[in-house]
Parts: structure tokens; C-alpha cells; sequence
């Protein structure tokens, strides 16, 4: 991310972390993890609390891996991570996406996963991340589409929830449909030999749905999402409270069930 995104819709609050640091290299790389080999230079663009860098360090170790941010206060989080993990084979470096602050043909990998979704220009964002990538490297990006997101049984409350989540989202310079659209910006960006594929997450069991449905209903009431839904206009205290609620009755369906698809280009320069 960075100086060209005026807002990160998410932030960083508690209830925004507990969600992304469920995220592993399987979980959310696993169209690139065939790709990876032992030795490997990887950058990893946007990596938050810095779980599934950890691991992508982890499997191309003795290979470093740099772990790029918009600011110190986000690095902070992914270093807290590699250091709880002891993982020692990374780099930190706060640098815009949109002009990266590494030479040429720099990097084997250069990695993203949900930034192009928040970025104002993610086609200067995937041509920087070519031009950082060596020759014959690979550039792979994933991206959640929110119009592809279902559940079961209808909540009109997770349709308000949705709806806001998106009007936010843009308003902040985003593209919340950015799956859709991965295969578009990468061609823009010259990009020319690429596979585009799909994967999806799925929570349905009581646990999935308590950790899932709860840590929404959290980020509704308590995130930059929030604030700036409330800032902006597009919904009161007790329009999110509402949104909440439904939230914490869908976790309550013995039958809930909640999908949603992603979008990944694995691209080879």
C-alpha cells in the first residue's frame, strides 16, 4: 500500500487482527507455494501482521524475504511476528507499492495478498512489482471479490453489512470487487504470461462461524471500517450496532454457512 491509498478501509484494530492473523502461506498462498524452492529472494508487499510472510520465509529459507508496509507502525506488527516465531531469514521496509524503493530485477518473488483491493492505482501497483522482479521470477497477487460473498440462511443485516462494506471501501479509493478484475489489471500492467486462478474460503462448522461471524460483528462496531463508515455518512452508532447483531444471530444458525471467492495471478516476467 501507500501514499496513493488515502485510507486502509481495515486499519489495524484488534478485531482487524484477529482476522488477518488467521492467515498461513496454505491457507492463502497455496496457488504459489509449488513455485517456491529453497534460496529464493521474496518480497511480500502489504504483509500485515506478517503470518503468511512467516511462512513463505520459512519455505525459501536461506532465502530472505522483505516484508514491505506503508508505515512503521504496520511493520511493527509482521516484526513482532518473526520474532515470536524466530524466524530470521527477513528484511523489513516501509515502501509505496505504488513506487517501490528497490532497484530493477531485484527480487525472485514479489508476492501480494488482499493490496490491490485497497490501492487507488493497482495497475501502477503491479507494474512496479514486475519491474522489482527478476527475469524469470514470478509476480503473484490474490485478491477477495466482495461481490462473490454468499451465506446461508438470508440475514438482511449481513446484506447492509456487504453493501456498506463496499460504499466504504470506495469512498477510501478501493475496489472491493478486485477479484474480478486481477486478470484486467495484470494485462494493463504488461503482464503477459500469467495463470489466473480461484480458491475459497468457507466457515461453516460452529467454530468457524463463531470465529468468522464474531470477529465481523467486532470490525463493525470497533475498526477504521467503522469510523469511517460513521464519518462519511453511510451508516449511524446504531446502524452498525444493528449490522452487529445480526452478525452474532447469523453465528447462532445451526445451518449457517458463508463463502467467499478469490481471485489469484501467479505471472511470470
Amino acid at each position: 500500500m501507500g501514499n496513493g491509498e488515502r485510507v486502509y478501509t481495515h486499519g489495524h484494530h484488534e478485531s482487524v487482527l484477529r482476522n488477518h492473523r488467521w492467515r498461513t502461506a496454505e491457507n492463502s498462498a497455496g496457488y504459489l507455494l509449488p513455485h517456491l524452492d529453497p534460496g529464493m529472494t521474496l518480497l511480500d508487499v502489504g504483509c500485515g501482521p506478517g503470518t503468511i510472510t512467516a511462512d513463505l520465509a520459512e519455505l525459501v529459507a536461506p532465502g530472505v524475504v522483505t516484508a514491505v508496509e506503508v508505515n512503521d507502525e504496520a511493520l511493527n506488527l509482521a516484526r513482532a511476528e518473526f520474532a515470536k516465531r524466530g524466524v530470521v531469514n527477513t528484511k523489513t521496509s516501509v515502501s509505496d507499492v505504488h513506487a517501490l524503493d528497490f532497484p530493477d530485477d531485484t527480487f525472485d518473488v514479489v508476492h501480494a495478498h488482499q493490496v490491490l483491493q485497497h490501492v487507488s492505482d493497482p495497475v501502477q501497483a503491479l507494474r512496479e512489482m514486475k519491474r522489482v522482479c527478476k527475469p524469470g521470477g514470478i509476480v503473484a497477487a490474490r485478491d477477495a471479490d466482495y461481490g462473490t460473498f454468499t451465506w446461508y440462511p438470508e440475514t438482511p443485516e449481513l446484506d447492509r453489512w456487504l453493501a456498506l462494506y463496499k460504499d466504504t471501501a470506495r469512498a477510501n479509493g478501493g475496489e472491493p470487487d478486485a477479484g474480478r478484475r486481477l486478470r484486467a489489471w495484470a494485462q494493463e500492467a504488461g503482464l503477459a504470461d500469467f495463470a489466473t486462478t480461484a480458491s475459497t474460503w468457507c466457515f461453516s462448522s460452529d467454530s468457524d462461524r463463531a470465529w468468522w461471524g464474531g470477529s465481523w460483528a467486532d470490525r463493525v462496531l470497533h475498526s477504521t471500517t467503522a469510523d469511517r463508515a460513521i464519518e462519511l455518512g453511510f451508516a449511524t452508532r446504531a446502524d452498525l450496532e444493528h449490522i452487529a447483531a445480526g452478525w452474532h444471530s447469523w453465528v447462532r444458525e445451526r445451518d449457517g454457512w458463508f463463502a467467499l471467492l478469490h481471485t489469484e495471478i501467479l505471472c511470470r516476467v
